[in-house]
């Protein structure tokens, strides 16, 4: 666990060390806002914890309700720190939190004073957990430093910018999604194992500017630019991600939204396992709930609406292939989020209002969501198609059609006639 000094000279007195609490009596004395804090990673090291507090706040109730500690309602008093080994003083009364050090100090248990840390006996640092480490950071008692320490170290772990482990990745498969578009709504996983790769085929939708960061000697395949038709692409695809693993390579498939959303991500999985070729899915966050979200609309809302359904319009309703129900989606009450839509969307509209659902209802179309070039139109079913063809909306394009698509609060101010792209 790093230690960070102000100078070689006058820095941090403490001594940092990893305490084993599993199974050990720990006491907190406190149940407000700053016991709440705390509680969590002392939950999580499997510590027998008392809280001792007049009041606690209803996340600490939670905890107590859930079995992960007791609480008991009342003030602290001498001798509560019986058999303890370890104890927090956070009430918001200092003479208490005095006493509480103080009868620690009898019984040699170390305590942490939350309201003044340099009168306890121990110090919480800065910490944070990653695959398996501690991260604990000390700035002499000053707390931001510590933290802006701590959290500049975790991001650096999560984006591969700094290894943990000098061995190469073992060769096979990630089928990463990569968000929406934004690079920074990529998960924390899918950034490290894509900063490992040595080989990365990418979706037309997945964010370039996560190529960008690859170093030069990853071979970079654009699964766009595969020829020869939709089916034959993506077997080529296939091929190229087992030929990969194959090589000795660690291959990361990296696709836009989630991989496993109209992403053709289990067929990838199948082929990769059929051929012995270890692999790993890595969830992304999917472009049917996020770029909703982005443009003010949530999928859900209390009172509104019970259910969204989320459907590929890559074939239009009356296609022979189609799979989807239009007549029972026209009957729900609640989301429906179409995505692949845009160039059909005359279909989709008409097959809705013909099944039942009134030509009045809401409907919002976001272009390139998350991005600095995202586009909105906002009609309702009957007007939807004339408004797309209008404002010139294209792919990628996500269509949301129900009651919630009429929420205006916490819109962005962006409509398809302004300017993005100076």
């Amino acid at each position: 666990m790093p230690n960070t000094t102000d100078d070689q000279h006058s820095g941090d007195p403490n001594y940092v060390v990893g305490l084993d609490l599993a199974g050990r009596r720990v006491v907190v004395v406190g149940g407000g806002s700053v016991a709440q804090r705390r509680l969590g990673l002392l939950i999580a090291s499997g510590a027998e914890i008392e809280v001792i507090s007049r009041t606690v706040t209803p996340a600490v109730e939670a905890m107590a309700t859930s079995g992960q500690l007791r609480i008991a309602t009342r003030a602290y008093a001498d001798g509560d720190l019986d058999g303890a080994w370890y104890a927090i003083a956070c009430t918001d009364e200092p003479e208490t939190n005095a006493a509480v050090v103080a009868e620690a100090e009898r019984r040699r248990i170390f305590c942490v004073r939350a309201d003044n840390a340099r009168l306890g006996t121990a110090v919480t640092p800065a910490s944070a957990r990653y695959d398996g480490l501690t991260l604990a950071v000390l700035a002499g008692g000053r707390h931001r430093r510590s933290a802006a320490v701590r959290t500049a170290l975790l991001e650096a772990l999560q984006s591969g910018t700094v290894t943990d482990d000098s061995e190469p990745v073992a060769p096979g498969v990630a089928l990463v999604g990569g968000g929406p578009g934004d690079p920074d709504l990529i998960t924390v996983r899918g950034r490290r194992l894509l900063a490992r790769a040595d080989l990365v085929v990418a979706d037309r939708l997945a964010p370039p500017e996560l190529l960008a960061e690859l170093g030069p000697d990853v071979e970079v395949v654009d699964a766009a630019k595969i020829p020869y038709g939709r089916a034959m692409a993506q077997e080529a695809i296939n091929t190229a991600l087992v030929e990969g693993a194959q090589a000795g390579k660690f291959v990361v498939r990296l696709k836009g939204g989630d991989p496993y959303v109209f992403g053709r991500g289990y067929e990838e999985l199948e082929a990769c396992v059929d051929a012995g070729v270890a692999v790993t899915v890595v969830p992304g966050v999917t472009s049917a709930i996020s770029v909703p979200a982005l443009a003010g609309i949530p999928v859900t809302h209390r009172g509104v609406t019970h259910e969204f359904v989320v459907v590929s319009g890559h074939i239009p309703p009356d296609h022979p292939d189609s799979l989807v129900d239009w007549p029972a989606l026209a009957r729900l009450h609640g989301t429906l989020v179409l995505l692949m839509g845009v160039e059909r969307i005359e279909k989709f509209a008409d097959a809705l209002i013909a099944g039942g659902r009134a030509a009045a209802t809401p409907v919002t179309v976001v272009q390139e969501g998350s991005l600095r070039t995202q586009r909105i139109v906002r009609a309702d079913l009957a007007t939807v198609a004339e408004r797309v063809r209008a404002e010139g909306i294209r792919p990628p394009a996500i269509i949301v059609i129900g009651p919630t698509a009429g929420f205006t609060a916490g819109a962005p101010d962006i409509d398809a006639s302004a300017d993005h792209r100076q």
